[in-house]
């Protein structure tokens, strides 16, 4: 994923997309050009737009979800949809430059992702010293059980971490590779919280706050998947260095790789509510079938009805659909999650700006009153702290929750949904009304019209609100209230929370 700086991209997903040539007989190796097959969807569809763009995923639309039938996964899928706000990390040795995670090593996406390298290297030279960032790695000051407490002060219901980006380093003790956390050449190995993701999964649990492992289909650092000896040479793009379908002993060999993995997050680290595969490019329609199914429906066996999010593929491994970076502009009738950096970038960057807690929840607001989840990304510091701007923001966040939860978790839509600055959302016979104040200055009246044309047998609100009166009228409600804390601090509050109550 991209930096905050690419959002706009995001928005450009209908630009035009190059269309899937034909691998001739005798073809170069190094002659596949994947994002020409990211848009492709079934076989023999023409393409449609790029999965993505500059590192920023599109999503599916609505048109290509395949509803489960599998009970125990639409039980989660409805778990998943009461828990409204997670957090999500990037973390990892990239952390110590401060640049965007992993793009900087494909030189198909260098004009992008190279921006924040200010130093006189080749790219060559940049890809080796990037890739030696596991030597330096070394976050003795991480301390998963703070980072538990701050995600359950902040309100947050379920953890969505970076057990692999697509550089191929791995933050759990893996079997399958060297390029480790726990490895002897990295510092942190003989740390007592190296096995990072083994750590932070059971804080996280042991607060009631669910597990789902973010993990990358790509891996550039492994050979069955990037190589050298072949005519791209030392060239590295998104995708595999040779054509999976000229060399399937390779290719077979990548798979069975990715799979062990996969096995082993699921089986040696605990519950897990859901694995979120990243690298949208990795798809059969694209010549790169990992058989994900094969090994998701082994999994389940033994983790019942754990979600998979397999993120731009579409078809029955795409449980729900991942927004990047930006929000939908309309409900969705599908399950989905808009992932969204708190600060500007998706890992860690120096002397980041962090967005409010009126900021986030205008954000919250937005997307669950159009039936999505919020996955509020940090990175953490090389240093294994969160950045203190980051604290705060959370813990602004969390307040706000604390009191007006209610209109969030566990919720569902509710028509009008938006209407007249005001967001609707519904649990049983319970309307709630939520008027966001997207700036201190704006202006807070103590008559309020809320557009529900329901009918209702009382009106009240949340935190600390008085209704004095409301009265129906033509295609909604008058509500008036008595003047609250904002006449004597002359700030407006980051929302107003009115329930409710049908007949």
């Amino acid at each position: 994923m991209a930096e905050t700086d690419r959002l706009g991209l995001a928005e450009e997903m209908a630009a035009e997309v190059a269309s899937r040539e034909k691998v001739q007989e005798g073809q170069e190796a190094g002659a596949q050009e994947e994002e020409a097959l990211e848009g492709r969807t079934d076989a023999g569809e023409e393409p449609k737009t790029e999965a993505v763009v500059a590192g920023v995923h599109n999503y599916s639309s609505e048109e290509r979800y395949v509803r489960p039938t599998d009970e125990k996964v639409l039980r989660k899928l409805e778990w998943f949809q009461d828990q409204k706000i997670g957090l999500m990390m990037h973390w990892g040795p990239y952390s110590q430059l401060g640049i965007v995670e992993s793009w900087a090593l494909s030189d198909q996406d260098a004009d992008w992702s190279r921006d924040g390298i200010d130093w006189e290297v080749t790219g060559e030279e940049f890809k080796q010293e990037y890739f030696a960032l596991n030597k330096t790695f070394n976050p003795i000051r991480f301390e998963p059980e703070k980072w538990a407490d701050l995600a359950k002060e902040a309100g947050m219901r379920y953890f969505l971490f970076t057990t692999k980006h697509h550089d191929g380093f791995c933050m759990w003790d893996t079997q399958y590779s060297d390029y480790k956390v726990t490895s002897p050449d990295c510092p942190f190995h003989t740390h007592k919280y190296a096995d990072i993701c083994a750590h932070l999964f059971e804080s996280f649990r042991k607060r009631g706050i669910g597990i789902v492992a973010y993990f990358s289909k790509a891996d550039w650092h492994v050979d069955s998947y990037w190589r050298e000896d072949t005519l791209k040479g030392s060239f590295k793009s998104r995708g595999p260095s040779y054509v999976p379908a000229q060399d399937p002993e390779q290719w077979e060999r990548f798979v069975e790789f990715t799979q062990n993995q996969i096995r082993e997050l699921a089986t040696g680290y605990g519950r897990l509510e859901g694995m979120w595969f990243d690298a949208g490019w990795v798809c059969e329609q694209a010549g790169q079938d990992i058989r994900l199914g094969e090994v998701i429906d082994q999994i389940r066996q033994f983790q019942p009805g754990m979600l998979c999010a397999d993120r731009t593929v579409g078809g029955p491994y795409e449980n729900y659909v991942t927004p990047e970076q930006c929000v939908p502009p309309k409900p969705l009738s599908i399950p989905w999650e808009s992932c969204i950096t708190l600060g500007t970038s998706f890992s860690f960057k120096y002397e980041d700006t962090y967005k409010s807690p009126r900021q986030v929840i205008g954000l919250l607001v937005d997307i669950v009153v159009k039936g999505g989840n919020l996955a509020i990304n940090v990175g953490p510091q090389p240093d294994g702290r969160i950045p203190q701007g980051a604290i705060l923001s959370l813990k602004g966040i969390g307040a706000w929750l604390a009191r007006y939860g209610e209109a969030i978790y566990g919720t569902r839509v509710c028509a009008p949904y938006q209407k007249d600055g005001i967001g609707f959302t519904r649990k049983g016979n319970t309307v709630y009304a939520i008027q966001v104040f997207a700036q201190e200055a704006d202006p807070v009246e103590d008559t309020l019209w809320i557009p529900y044309e329901g009918a209702v047998e009382g009106i009240t609100a949340l935190g600390g609100v008085q209704v004095l009166s409301y009265e129906q009228r033509k295609g909604g409600y008058q509500v008036v209230t008595k003047p609250g804390d904002h006449q004597e601090t002359g700030k407006a509050p980051i929302a107003r929370v009115f329930v409710l109550k049908q007949a």
